[in-house]
């Protein structure tokens, strides 16, 4: 109880200190009946110097004056405002366009594709759809290749499919949510961020360290949050068509309606297949796989704005199958797989914001999902369903005036795992309730920090405190520096999150060889993580930029381990002496000058795992990763325009595991260049053009005994690259608009 004590005391003795009485508010403006906050507006008192500017989300916060109760409000390309402040302590002002200066208000309305998000406690970056329509981007899997938030890489060499690392941890440690209800989680970890086409995606929030605890205790690396198009702001009708020359085809398609004034829904419609074989290293094997994916989301969305009330339904449906493996079927040692995924999900959230007390608001989250996975893996079946519940209520208020903020709230989650390996029932049922609170303060100036701690008591993990903090601190004019801490825990689902050992024959080996109790016979895992990040400022050339130091480090407390160091085993099992851990590196220049914008970054990573022969790096781990992305568009001529973006990785060197046909110990840095041409005809129209892997590097022999898929040593599961080479693209995006 001490060290809970520790937790509150430390966290929570804000609560004590002493607020003078203040005014509090948020100033906006109004454009196609939405309302935008207003980042950087003047707040000061008449006839004074006492004053301040509105954050990010157009909120400040003012201390009140003995002999004063008029203040100004300005900012340029708006009508100066003087209020009459009474009795009132908090008050929403909506600023009028000054007419005679239109240019500076579309200013205000232009964002860049990818945003660091300043005024926030924590490390969170904003990638935008602009961003997301420099690539090819099919699916959420392959929204981070402009990007060096999200390392993405190569899972196997049989199903093309990309796996995301963030601090140099895979993505079963990262907390993938969609508009903040978990999505890829479980069962559906290996493919999951392939079910979800970018075209549906609004924006990306990527967040570095320990997220927030209203989201819950599981992540450990960070949390990516993609947001859907709204059915509010969306347009009545969006198409896209894609073909990829490896023979991908791609077509996606929402409609909008607007059924009342206050409901309003989309439909949303996607469908994509590969029915042409492609063995290019002439292994027998494809190097990608024959597939067709159907898949069928309805939004609704209602909203009184006056009662402070909106509410989201979401149903969606998923059909996927892919088919992989050898060429050639006619050979007597076939090596085939299929795997057949159908997933339905629901979910429904509902908001109130009071209108007299903006301040307050309460929601509530409710989600069902069902994921049916059926696999052949060679000589191998594994078939997994996952019936998921989750809930969430989140009640928002102040302490006094809006410089201090709280959450609270309570959640249940229940998962229900029916998992069979070779006809051995493996399945778990998971229940977890909990209750978080969060205290925030910001001074609208130069501080703000949030502490949280929750509590949660699991069936399988038992009762347990999970502590997280985020500080932002600006000592200097453009110059910012966040902190972070927290502790993070999870069960690992060692076959569904680790499919890539299904793709050879390698034998698996696991503590408990009955797999006994409902956690495989293994630990929970357990870590810390915490960071640092400066970030500072400066113009250059008449451009804009920022230079950005992030560093992260991870300690696992409890570890469990997927040992693929010696040929034929795979061995599972706990790493407990507390010597795991991850950190990373990363320095960053974001640059914009006229039409031009650069983002370019150098990544070093130091993984150090405990397996049970000893400390050994982390296999398949690049050692550094230099990035740059260069993006140009061109003069807007009514409309008409050309867009151009260039990406370039640069992989370090990668540890490699024990290899029966070659006894290198490491792979050699190698080079990726993508770029894509997008011709805009008009608002409505567009059509676009790209490569990936322009320079053609390919993984020498990626399949072990790829003669002999019958040998106990054949694997396909040791990938440091591209199996295809380059590939090419084209496709184009027609709107209706009205």
């Amino acid at each position: 109880m001490e060290k809970y004590f520790k937790y509150f005391t430390i966290f929570f003795l804000p609560f004590l200190v002493y607020s003078q009485e203040t005014i509090s508010g948020k100033i906006l403006f109004k454009s196609d009946n939405l309302d935008y906050p207003i980042e950087g507006a003047n707040i000061y008192w008449l006839n004074s110097s006492q004053g301040t500017v509105t954050n990010q989300e157009g909120e400040f916060s003012i201390e009140k004056t003995a002999n004063n109760s008029k203040l100004i409000i300005s900012y340029i390309g708006f009508v100066n405002d003087t209020i009459q402040v009474k009795e009132q302590n908090y008050f929403n002002h909506y600023m009028r366009v000054d007419d005679n200066d239109l240019d500076e208000v579309t200013l205000v309305k232009k964002k860049n594709p990818t945003q660091r998000i300043y005024s926030m406690a924590q490390n969170v970056v904003l990638i935008s759809e602009q961003e997301l329509l420099k690539a090819a981007c099919c699916n959420l899997s392959e929204s981070f290749e402009t990007n060096p938030a999200v390392d993405v890489n190569h899972s196997d060499a049989l199903t093309g499919s990309k796996k995301i690392e963030m601090l140099g941890l895979k993505s079963p440690y990262i907390l993938i949510t969609e508009e903040n209800i978990p999505m890829v989680r479980g069962a559906s970890q290996a493919f999951g961020l392939s079910f979800t086409p970018g075209t549906w995606v609004e924006s990306i929030q990527v967040t570095k360290g320990m997220g927030s605890v209203v989201n819950g205790f599981e992540s450990i690396a960070g949390q990516i949050n993609a947001e859907l198009k709204k059915p509010l702001n969306d347009i009545p009708l969006f198409l896209n068509g894609f073909y990829g020359f490896d023979g991908r085809i791609e077509m996606n398609a929402h409609l909008n309606e607007k059924v009342s004034e206050k409901l309003t829904t989309t439909f949303f419609l996607h469908h994509n297949r590969r029915d042409k074989k492609n063995d290019k290293n002439n292994d027998g094997f494809l190097d990608k796989p024959l597939q067709d994916q159907n898949n069928f989301l309805n939004k609704w969305q209602y909203t009184d704005a006056i009662n402070g009330i909106v509410g989201f339904f979401n149903i969606r449906y998923l059909d996927d199958e892919k088919i992989f493996g050898m060429n050639n079927n006619e050979s007597r040692n076939v090596w085939n797989g299929e795997i057949s995924t159908k997933r339905f999900d629901s979910s429904f959230k509902l908001g109130y914001v009071n209108p007299n007390l903006p301040f307050q608001s309460l929601g509530v989250q409710l989600a069902y999902s069902s994921h049916d996975q059926n696999s052949l893996y060679g000589f191998r079946n594994y078939d997994i369903n996952q019936n998921s519940f989750f809930s969430n209520v989140v009640y928002n208020s102040i302490i006094t005036n809006t410089q201090n903020k709280i959450k609270f709230g309570l959640n249940y989650t229940s998962d229900v795992y029916d998992e069979i390996l070779n006809r051995r029932d493996v399945g778990r049922k998971d229940n977890s309730f909990g209750g978080f609170f969060e205290y925030s303060f910001d001074n609208f100036n130069n501080l703000n920090f949030v502490a949280g701690l929750r509590y949660d008591t699991h069936n399988n993990m038992g009762s347990f405190f999970t502590p997280r903090f985020h500080l932002r601190y600006t000592p200097l004019e453009r110059f910012t520096v966040k902190a972070s801490y927290g502790q993070g825990r999870k069960i690992a689902n060692i076959f569904a999150e680790n499919q890539q050992m299904f793709f050879s024959n390698r034998s698996i080996e696991t503590i408990d060889s009955e797999l006994g109790n409902s956690t495989y016979g293994l630990n929970p895992e357990k870590a810390t993580n915490y960071g640092l990040s400066l970030d500072k400022g400066f113009n250059l050339l008449g451009g804009q930029g920022n230079f950005i130091i992030d560093y992260f480090k991870t300690d696992f407390d409890d570890k469990v381990i997927i040992d693929f160091e010696y040929p034929g085993i795979v061995q599972i099992y706990n790493s407990t002496d507390k010597k795991s851990y991850y950190q990373s590196f990363q320095a960053e220049i974001i640059y914009s000058i006229n039409r031009f914008n650069l983002t370019t970054a150098y990544k070093n990573y130091d993984v150090q795992i405990s397996y049970n022969d000893g400390i050994k790096s982390k296999p398949l781990q690049p050692s550094e990763i230099f990035f740059l992305n260069i993006g140009y568009e061109s003069q807007n001529n009514d409309g008409k325009l050309w867009k151009y973006d260039f990406t370039l990785n640069r992989v370090g060197k990668q540890r490699l595991m024990r290899n029966p046909r070659d006894t290198a110990s490491h792979t050699n840095p190698h080079t990726f260049i993508n770029a894509q041409v997008t011709k805009v005809f008009s608002e409505k129209f567009e059509l676009y053009a790209g490569g990936e892997n322009l320079l053609n590097y390919k993984q020498e022999n990626p399949i072990i005994f790829s003669e002999d898929p019958s040998n106990s040593l054949f694997d396909a599961s040791i990938i440091h690259g591209p199996i295809f080479g380059a590939s090419f693209y084209a496709g184009f995006r027609f709107k209706i608009l009205n």
